[in-house]
């Protein structure tokens, strides 16, 4: 069933919408994103219902994939942080150079044991399969709530060796077209270290341009960094490729990696603006490149190419990553998962792509069973990863046994005070925040902080909250609160969500604290702004309560009384620890003697203060040894004198 009167510019439009779906859908199922594209793509294209063609855009298709992978490699370079590779130990190292050796020897090796391929058919298929995909591992890694150093790996490996294996077969492409070893070293028709040489030279000048450009903020007006840099980025790749066939890949990944490392105050916008980019990108790549894949060309390969990705999967990566981890402190179960999970994403699709296209267009057979393997390789190692993951990851104990990280939205007076309670209770805190200056104050006290706008999905993965137990919202604005909770426990299944709120009886939050959706943060609603104003101003201290029920409640009082028309202000109660557990105190916490509670005072009204905790059953605990009784412990310190 083919749609009447298709189009290339029907076929584009379905292609991106399906593909946004797809990535919508496998949202909601909790499924790997390339798992359905790679369906989707098949269903809209020539072998399902005919509504994708690719073959309709022509020429144009190719053009498409070329720009698309051009931003995906910069996208990829902005994330490839040369000290990360220092950072991270042997193990990253070792497998984005010597465990993509192992890979391209072995790919090639299965490749011509199982099919009979010929030496250079079977080199380009063993440098297509090197990268793992990080558009895959991420959100993966992320869903499992893996241990930090099982991730760290996973992770650091799929983003540093993108664009290493895209580079790597440009230049095994150039040497199967040349067809003569000693070519890398000429200049004819681009092929030779001479692309390699000229798309080094070119991302560098582009990249330093670039980051000059951002850097200097009257350079480029307000609001247009993003859409320049975009452009440039086009154009870079265009003019490479004008000039020196295949030497734009390493150009624009090149000038990816120079901006991503250069201290630019845009960077930020900039990385969260090409996120969003790249995933409309991929939804578009995934459905074109899988629809333009025929079924009977995945079907002749048969037994022969499941043998050959079984090779990869149980034999080559297996032997990669042993050798890749010997000596270093990870544990058995913890190599052995990262072996099993290797799935191959877009760029490997893509860069297939193209390469098959440019065989053909040199009238090199081989070029449609070589994209065909690659993407049998796809959808298998990313359906295998995805569905066992889980599975393998409990098995091998290498998941995080429960959630254990607090998120706290805003890092003001309240939350950084709540944030040093949690850390002394061996709690981790993360906090995401879009105000420099209130980022630069958590990080200076040691604090994890993401920057960019929480409520953007890829803000809160790389929160990482997959490892999140609880999300404290403490703006000032109670809806943007109540949004931010909410988005946390549909996408992430973050638990338990608390709200700041002057008022909880009306708006978004008294909807959501109806159906138990939510929890008031700290004892009841508290202005969090003016609590703000009094942290800068040095009003405020932190200071430790032990709980006992008192003998009778107190008459006519609760914790939420009004002073001069307005909340009771005079304290805030913030975390409290029992039975060795640090705990977020909300709305609905019922307190049991023997607690230790962490209340925030106003030192104005201190003595207030005290008489209406003490009338509730709070005593002023003691002070650690060497600081003196009744010294309260200001905090306008760490959070600012201005």
């Amino acid at each position: 069933m083919t749609l009447p009167h298709a189009d290339p510019k029907l076929t584009f439009a379905l292609a991106l919408l399906a593909g946004m779906f797809a990535q919508a859908l496998a949202r909601h199922l909790r499924l790997p994103g390339i798992v359905v594209l790679l369906f989707t793509g098949v269903a809209l294209g020539p072998d399902g219902f005919g509504w994708v063609e690719p073959r309709q855009l022509g020429p144009g298709l190719f053009a498409i994939v070329d720009f698309a992978v051009a931003i995906i490699l910069f996208e990829g370079g902005l994330n490839l942080q040369i000290s990360r590779l220092r950072r991270e130990g042997a193990a990253i190292r070792r497998l984005i150079t010597w465990g993509a050796l192992v890979t391209l020897a072995g790919g090639a090796i299965a490749a011509r044991v199982w099919l009979g391929w010929g030496a250079m058919q079977s080199l380009l298929f063993g440098g297509l399969v090197i990268v793992t995909g990080p558009t895959v591992v991420g959100p993966l890694v992320s869903e499992l709530r893996l241990k930090r150093r099982v991730s760290t790996v996973l992770e650091a490996e799929g983003v540093l060796i993108d664009p290493i294996g895209a580079i790597l077969a440009v230049m095994l492409l150039r040497l199967a077209l040349s067809g003569d070893p000693g070519s890398l070293l000429l200049t004819e028709g681009g092929a030779g270290l001479a692309a390699i040489a000229s798309g080094l030279l070119l991302g560098v000048l582009a990249g330093f341009a670039l980051a000059f450009a951002l850097r200097i903020s009257r350079v480029l007006p307000e609001g247009l960094e993003n859409v320049f840099v975009l452009s440039a980025v086009l154009l870079l790749f265009a003019g490479a490729e004008s000039m020196l066939s295949h030497s734009g890949i390493l150009a624009v990944t090149v000038a990816g990696v120079v901006v991503g490392n250069s201290r630019s105050p845009l960077e930020r916008d900039l990385r969260e603006f090409k996120d969003q980019l790249t995933v409309m990108l991929i939804g578009l790549l995934f459905v074109l490149l899988a629809a333009d894949v025929r079924f009977d060309q995945v079907q002749a390969l048969g037994v022969a190419g499941l043998g050959v990705v079984a090779t990869l999967i149980f034999v080559v990566r297996p032997l990669g990553v042993w050798l890749c981890t010997m000596k270093t402190d990870l544990t058995l179960g913890e190599r052995v998962f990262i072996a099993w999970i290797a799935p191959r994403g877009i760029v490997a699709a893509a860069i297939a792509s193209l390469v098959a296209a440019d065989l053909e267009r040199e009238g090199i057979s081989g070029g449609t069973e070589l994209r065909a393997l690659v993407f049998l390789t796809i959808a298998v190692t990313v359906a295998l990863a995805g569905l066992s993951g889980r599975l393998a990851g409990s098995l091998l104990d290498v998941r995080m046994r429960s959630r254990d990280t607090v998120a706290i939205l805003a890092a003001q007076t309240l939350g950084l005070a709540l944030a040093r309670e949690l850390r002394q209770g061996g709690v981790p805190v993360v906090f995401l925040d879009s105000n420099p200056e209130s980022v630069r104050r958590a990080e200076e006290e040691g604090f994890s902080v993401v920057y960019g706008d929480a409520l953007q999905e890829s803000v809160m993965q790389r929160a990482r909250f997959g490892f999140v137990r609880t999300v404290v919202a403490l703006t000032a604005n109670p809806t943007l609160n109540g949004v931010f909770v909410n988005r946390a426990r549909d996408r992430f299944g973050v638990p338990n969500g608390l709200v700041a709120t002057s008022d909880s009886g009306v708006g978004l939050v008294s909807e959501q604290v109806s159906r138990g959706e939510v929890k008031v943060a700290f004892d009841a609603p508290h202005d969090v702004e003016r609590w703000d104003v009094r942290g800068r101003r040095g009003a405020v201290s932190i200071e430790p309560f032990d709980y006992t029920t008192p003998e009778r409640p107190p008459e006519g009082e609760t914790t939420a009384t009004t002073s001069s028309g307005g909340l009771s202000e005079r304290f805030c109660m913030l975390a409290v620890t029992r039975d060795g557990a640090s705990w977020v105190v909300d709305g609905k916490w019922r307190f049991r003697n023997g607690d230790r509670v962490a209340i925030a005072v106003h030192q104005p009204e201190r003595e207030d203060a005290l008489r209406e905790l003490a009338s509730r059953g709070f005593s002023l605990a003691e002070r650690p040894a060497g600081e003196p009784a009744g010294t309260p412990a200001p905090i306008a310190e760490a959070v600012g004198a201005g």
